[in-house]
């Protein structure tokens, strides 16, 4: 019997905040040190980010993990 990993889909507000903070994607993404496409596809939920990233972007927004992302 084959066993099925479960994900967890970790979902986020981060377009949200971002945008409350009226900072751009590129900005974002020039201060945590990933693309513009990696934040576009974390908005999206095309892409999970690592715990570490995920941290390193609140930090960057001035919010708590779980002001920004959720399951």
């Amino acid at each position: 019997m084959e066993e099925k990993e479960d994900k967890l889909v970790l979902k986020n507000r981060l377009k949200e905040i971002r945008m409350e903070k009226n900072v751009s994607q590129a900005q974002l993404a020039e201060f945590v040190g990933v693309s513009r496409n990696t934040i576009s596809s974390i908005e999206t939920g095309q892409f999970s980010p690592t715990a570490k990233l995920a941290l390193i972007i609140c930090i960057a927004l001035d919010k708590k993990f779980e002001e920004l992302f959720y399951f």
